[in-house]
């Protein structure tokens, strides 16, 4: 990133080209424009406060996630009332409620960066896919045999990814709502899963201490990365699908190289179970939240420690890196989130209000607003 903002950008984007012959003449110009306006983000002095905008009382029982659609006009709230609900942002009017499940909706989702669509997995072992627009249910996806705890779109929003705890991930066609493939290997629960960016490769992580990586097109699992020896609780690729983290109950995070299958790194320190784990948006840095109430940073090349987030008095289940890559926001069990410097450590700000265990958190993309639900 420092050479990015110091690079002349007519010169950065000759040596682009050089190397990446889709870059043709007719959109060069266009390309140096998008590298100016990353130079000016990136030289943007960040000195933002969050304060409480608005507290919305959006379920009669507790939430299981939120999440915003790109631009952060929007965000959904899934629930044990067996409902998913949208909301407008800036007004907190609640726009649609999602109806249909006919049990707990725990793992929702909008096709980023499109956001025109929303994903809900069910205990009742469907998933639907909805209109942002109108509420409407254009399918359900039927054929788990027990609960649908996790679920991602690819970026490119043909496909939606369920995983179960019958064991098994399966993809669905979004256009016309049939399964494409189920992915079977796993000997216990999948719990947790994500593509890469290119949407070619899927990573699930499993009860049964293993992940795996998966073809997306032929749907054959490629690699088992084995060497926890507790069972898998998040799964990440990095931005450039180079690298997997994994985070364990074991207490540890493991690095992988993602086209090999090969166990890189193994990060420790933890006092206890660790419960999220995830990469900056350019793949520099890796943030890992532990259930002994401290979260960690690492240099994702040179996997040395670059800082230490102790703060919490409880367990951080959730744990994100801001869209440039120099805040983190935590969400713990002691009732509040924290935003870090994601290079220093220091906490800049405790965000309260909540009167219960923090379970969900998210940053829009401009990483101006934050959610919260509990």
């Amino acid at each position: 990133l420092p050479l990015i903002t110091s690079t002349d950008a007519i010169a950065l984007v000759e040596e682009i080209v050089k190397g990446e012959p889709l870059i043709t003449a007719s959109c060069k110009e266009y390309v140096i424009h998008l590298v100016r306006r990353l130079q000016e983000k990136l030289e943007e002095k960040e000195d933002h406060k969050f304060c409480l905008f608005k507290v919305l009382r959006a379920h009669i029982l507790p939430l299981t996630n939120v999440a915003f659609n790109k631009s952060g006009s929007r965000f959904i709230t899934g629930s044990y009332d067996r409902t998913c609900k949208v909301w407008d942002t800036a007004s907190g009017e609640e726009l649609h409620t999602l109806k249909g499940h006919g049990n707990v909706v725990y793992a929702i989702a909008f096709n980023n960066p499109y956001g025109d669509k929303i994903a809900t997995g069910s205990f009742d072992k469907t998933c639907k896919l909805w209109s942002t627009e109108t509420g409407k249910c254009y399918h359900t996806f039927r054929g788990h045999k027990a609960e649908v705890v996790c679920l991602s779109f690819n970026l490119q929003s043909t496909l939606v990814a369920t995983g179960s705890m019958d064991t098994t991930a399966k993809l669905w066609d979004i256009e016309t709502g049939e399964e494409v493939i189920t992915l079977s290997g796993h000997s216990a629960e999948i719990i947790t899963l994500s593509f890469n960016t290119t949407g070619d490769r899927i990573v699930t992580g499993s009860f049964d201490h293993t992940a795996a990586v998966w073809d997306v097109c032929t749907g054959r699992m490629l690699h088992t990365l084995r060497g926890h020896q507790g069972e898998i609780s998040s799964v990440q690729f990095n931005w450039d699908c180079s690298l997997i983290a994994t985070g364990s109950m074991d207490k540890t995070c493991m690095l992988w190289n993602a086209i090999t299958g090969i166990h890189i790194a193994t990060l420790t320190g933890y006092g206890d179970e660790i419960l999220d784990v995830c990469f900056d948006y350019v793949g520099h840095r890796i943030a890992t939240a532990s259930a002994d109430g401290s979260a960690t940073v690492y240099n994702a090349e040179t996997k040395e420690c670059i800082a230490k987030l102790e703060g919490h008095k409880g367990e951080i289940s959730k744990i994100y890196f801001n869209p440039k890559g120099n805040r983190i926001l935590t969400a713990s069990s002691d009732k509040t989130a924290r935003l870090w410097d994601a290079a220093t450590g220091q906490c800049l700000q405790v965000l309260g209000g909540h009167d219960d265990d923090i379970f969900s958190c998210a940053f829009n993309y401009n990483g101006n607003i934050i959610i919260t639900g509990n």
